[in-house]
């Protein structure tokens, strides 16, 4: 079990979360420094470690010219190839989303930039999560890539070889699978249950991939086209309930500090949701600090009201442990 006591600070919102070597390369990212997170990448020989931190990178260096001043010093570096081929497809997208002209031709160079990536970084599965982001811009699923088979009958075609090149260098890769969730929840709809209904039962105790169900709630809640007490009380109600105690289970078998917070987030968010305060608190004592903005902001009234609703959430646990404990 995961130590328990109650702790009453404000959020604090940082990208890197319970990784401090990396908040220290996001923080110097964001002044235009980025030794350190060469430094940091040189070192991440771990795959799913170099993946996540990559992908948090690329968001904070995606809002700067950084990497632009790195390649003035260090032209060769791997870490910044891969994170350039990173950031190129943040900008992809963010174009496709606002409906940019440019959005075809920056989603081309970043495509290039993922193959060209595979080519000289090949035990990397980064370039393999990066084509799965861009996967989402091909809806009419046109590409070759994403017209693949499934090995499971109850699946329809789609980028399943790319995500199959992840996973053969990082075995349950948490970013791949979050982005083929995404993929469904997008182009496909119906099909993101059914791919979550069968990953999940292969997922190894402890993985934090036992979290991906809880995704695809807040995202079916958010779907409903009106919030009545019915939909409010949906995590009340199956398969809601049972996802929530069974990404618990997992999270309680796995070892400290191995979920990211916004996995935690989510479980939190889950059985507070589910009336599971004396667990609720558990998962709130092990953020500490440290909190993600979803999915308080996507559950909440309005964007304004998620913190409010994350801190009666906490409280209403720590309330809740307390009370079955007298």
């Amino acid at each position: 079990m995961h130590p328990a006591r109650p702790i009453r600070l404000v959020p604090v919102y940082h990208p890197a979360g319970f990784d401090g070597a990396l908040r220290t390369a996001v923080d110097d990212l964001r002044t235009g420094r980025w030794l350190s997170t060469q430094r940091l990448l040189a070192t991440t020989a771990q795959a799913g470690r170099r993946t996540s931190r990559t992908q948090v990178l690329a968001l904070v260096a995606a809002r700067s010219t950084v990497l632009t001043n790195w390649a003035h010093e260090e032209p060769d570096d791997p870490g910044l190839a891969i994170l350039r081929t990173r950031v190129m497809v943040e900008h992809a997208l963010a174009a496709a989303e606002a409906g940019s002209l440019k959005a075809g031709a920056l989603e081309q160079a970043a495509r290039e930039s993922c193959w060209a990536a595979s080519n000289v970084l090949p035990p990397d599965p980064v370039p393999w999560v990066c084509l799965l982001a861009l996967a989402v811009l091909d809806r009419p699923r046109a590409r070759p890539e994403h017209q693949q088979r499934s090995s499971d009958p109850m699946l329809p075609p789609g980028p399943w070889g790319l995500l199959d090149e992840a996973q053969r260098r990082d075995p349950g890769n948490r970013e791949a699978h979050h982005r083929m969730l995404r993929y469904w929840q997008q182009v496909y709809r119906p099909a993101a249950a059914d791919f979550v209904n069968v990953v999940v039962p292969r997922v190894p105790a402890g993985s934090p991939l036992a979290a991906l169900p809880l995704y695809l709630s807040v995202e079916q809640y958010r779907n409903e086209p009106r919030r009545n007490a019915v939909v409010l009380r949906q995590w009340l109600r199956e398969p809601h309930f049972s996802r929530a105690l069974r990404a618990y289970e997992s999270w309680s078998a796995s070892e400290p500090g191995s979920w990211p917070v916004a996995d935690l987030s989510y479980l939190a968010h889950a059985l507070w949701a589910s009336a599971r305060m004396d667990t609720a608190a558990e998962v709130f004592t092990a953020l500490g600090q440290f909190a993600s903005r979803a999915p308080w902001s996507l559950v909440a009234d309005s964007p304004e009201k998620a913190e409010d609703l994350l801190l009666t959430a906490r409280q209403q646990s720590f309330a809740g442990r307390a009370t079955a404990l007298a």
